[in-house]
C-alpha cells in the first residue's frame, strides 16, 4: 500500500477527519481505500492508498495537490515545487517556504529579498513588510518556488518564485479586481460565510489555492479588506490577507519587472 506525504496542510488536528473526507470525495467513483496516516511534525498530510485505481489516485493527488520531497537529496537544482510560506524574515531579508524536506533535518527554501525586489519591483529596495503588504504574503500562504542552489552540507536551499507564481500575481494584478485570501477553511465554509453576510453580490467567484485555501475574486469597485469583518467571525479559526491590485499599480513603476515579463 503506497504512502504519500501530501502538499496539503493541516491547521489544526481537529481537521484531519475533514480533510480525509474531502480526499475521499474528490476520489468518488474509484475502486480505493484510503487512510490518513496523520501529520508529519510540520502538518503535512500522510495517505495510503490502495485498491484496484490505486496507480489512478496517487497520480491524481500528485497532480492536484502535489507531494512532499522530504529527502533533500530527492531535490533537483532548478526543479519546480509548491509549499507554504512558514515566517516572513524574522530579520527582514528573506522569505522561508516549507516545502516538505525533512530528511536528514527540516529544511525549508529560502527566497532572499533581493530576489523578491527583482521578480516583483524591478528591484526597488522595497522592505519586505511593504511587498508583503501589497501581495498578501503571510504565513500559510501557498507558493510555487524554482530551486537555485542546495547545498546538503549546510542544509540550505535557496529560491524564487517561479513562473507559474508570477504569471499568477501577473493575472491577479492587471484584471484591477481585489481578492481576499482566507487560510484554513474549506471551500463550503467561505461559501456559507459568504452567503450568511449577505456578500455574494460582491464576488465574482473564489479560486482554490489549496484544499483548504482559497482567493475570493471581488468584483470592480469592492473592497476585499471590507469583507474581512463581515465574515471574520464564521471563519475565526481562518487568516485572512489581501490582494489589492490598486494599489500595487500606484506603488510600482509601470516598468516593473511583474507587469513589464
Amino acid at each position: 500500500m503506497p504512502t504519500l506525504t501530501l502538499l496539503i496542510k493541516a491547521y489544526s488536528n481537529s481537521q484531519l477527519g475533514l480533510i480525509k473526507d474531502l480526499l475521499k470525495s474528490a476520489l468518488e467513483g474509484l475502486k480505493v481505500e484510503l487512510a490518513t496516516n496523520g501529520v508529519t511534525s510540520r502538518g503535512w498530510i500522510r495517505v495510503t492508498v490502495s485498491g484496484d485505481d490505486e496507480n489512478t489516485a496517487l497520480n491524481y493527488f500528485a497532480r492536484e495537490f502535489g507531494q512532499c520531497p522530504e529527502q533533500l537529496s530527492s531535490l533537483g537544482k532548478f526543479s519546480t515545487t509548491s509549499g507554504r510560506i512558514t515566517t516572513l524574515g524574522k530579520n527582514q531579508a528573506d522569505v522561508s517556504v516549507d516545502i516538505g524536506v525533512s530528511s536528514p533535518s527540516i529544511v525549508d527554501a529560502t527566497i532572499p529579498l533581493s530576489k523578491l525586489q527583482a521578480q516583483l519591483a524591478d528591484g526597488r529596495k522595497i522592505a519586505l513588510k511593504k511587498l508583503s503588504e501589497l501581495f498578501g504574503l503571510c504565513e500559510n500562504l501557498p507558493l510555487t518556488v524554482k530551486i537555485l542552489n542546495i547545498e546538503e552540507e549546510e542544509a540550505h536551499i535557496e529560491a524564487i518564485l517561479a513562473e507559474r507564481q508570477l504569471l499568477h500575481y501577473r493575472n491577479w494584478t492587471m484584471s484591477l479586481l481585489d481578492r481576499l485570501i482566507i487560510l484554513g477553511a474549506t471551500l463550503h465554509n467561505v461559501e456559507a460565510a459568504l452567503d450568511r453576510a449577505g456578500c455574494n453580490r460582491d464576488i465574482v467567484e473564489i479560486e482554490p489555492l489549496g484544499l483548504l485555501e482559497y482567493a475570493v475574486v471581488c468584483k470592480l469597485g469592492t473592497d476585499a479588506t471590507g469583507l474581512i469583518p463581515k465574515i471574520g467571525r464564521q471563519l475565526w479559526h481562518a487568516t485572512f490577507s489581501v490582494f489589492n491590485p490598486k494599489r500595487i499599480l500606484e506603488f510600482l513603476p509601470d516598468d516593473s519587472a511583474l507587469l513589464a515579463s
